[in-house]
């Protein structure tokens, strides 16, 4: 069975259902508006870039769009927890193993801390502190950032939470230093799930602002297009690289990229591992506004 399938723009597109495949619409630019039934809409510029990373990664291609139809209709937390099972299965799979095999990144160390907080009368700021690693998520930083958004879960008479980065960047996703470092990704899923930052800034979205700047990859805009109001600098950059790496988005992405742009834009930056600027974040709605803001 192919794994890419590419539609001509006259031909009527059935759903694909359950079925292991790439359905790829050609359209005059990526994100272009597109048929329900495709999994990514691309320009035809964009074609190259679609068959090279689903030549090298095919399995966490199809299992990204896949996963993406299932939980078009699904909840928040029901999203969550098939991206991590989804996610937990290709951490086992040969495509993750051989491109671990070929990286070579230095490994993670531990910190003393790796947020600052600060309270002021009904605020709070959560900065994340890695700036020597572009903020780069570790289990640590993962673990912390839980805990203290776990905090104002309790504590009503914070009306207000800005989330922000130090150093040149907000946050370049996973370090990878630790990817794949757990043996058992079973027991990673379970943890994933119940350490889930994306899950409660989802949870106090309404009073959530995210300041992004500079590399805002994976994980990073993963989070961050949970809250309800997400400000970016002018030159910051989102992507999400993980199918290259085969996996997929294991940071909330799939549910919270796919819901604020659409799942055939969410596929189509992921499968081509697209670089996407902050003007064009908000033109697909990926971020709210653009402002100069202090980094």
């Amino acid at each position: 069975m192919p794994v890419v399938f590419v539609a001509g723009t006259a031909r009527p597109l059935q759903d694909p259902g359950s079925l292991p495949v790439v359905v790829v619409w050609v359209g005059d630019e990526l994100g272009d508006d597109g048929p329900d039934a495709a999994d990514a809409v691309l320009g035809e510029s964009d074609l190259d870039d679609v068959l090279s990373v689903v030549g090298r990664c095919p399995v966490a291609a199809v299992s990204l769009a896949m996963h993406l139809r299932a939980i078009d209709s699904a909840t928040v937390d029901q999203g969550l927890m098939m991206e991590s099972a989804t996610y937990s299965t290709l951490q086992s799979g040969g495509e993750f193993a051989a491109w671990r095999a070929g990286s070579k990144v230095a490994q993670s160390v531990s910190e003393l801390s790796t947020l600052l907080l600060d309270r002021h009368d009904n605020e709070l700021t959560i900065t994340l502190d890695r700036p020597q690693r572009h903020n780069a998520i570790t289990a640590q930083l993962r673990d912390e950032l839980y805990a203290a958004l776990t905090v104002a879960v309790a504590d009503e008479s914070i009306e207000s939470i800005r989330i922000r980065g130090n150093g040149p960047s907000f946050c370049s996703g996973g370090d990878l230093g630790e990817f794949g470092s757990r043996s058992d990704p079973a027991t990673a899923h379970r943890i994933r799930l119940t350490h889930s930052p994306a899950r409660l800034i989802h949870r106090l979205r309404e009073r959530t602002t995210c300041e992004i700047h500079g590399s805002t990859i994976g994980g990073g805009i993963e989070m961050a297009a949970f809250a309800d109001h997400v400000v970016a600098h002018p030159e910051t950059f989102m992507s999400l690289p993980e199918v290259s790496l085969g996996l997929i988005p294991g940071a909330g992405g799939t549910v919270s990229v796919s819901r604020r742009i659409g799942r055939s834009r969410c596929a189509a930056i992921a499968l081509t591992n697209r670089t996407i600027s902050a003007s064009t974040g908000l033109r697909w709605g990926l971020i709210d506004e653009i402002v100069s803001i202090r980094t």
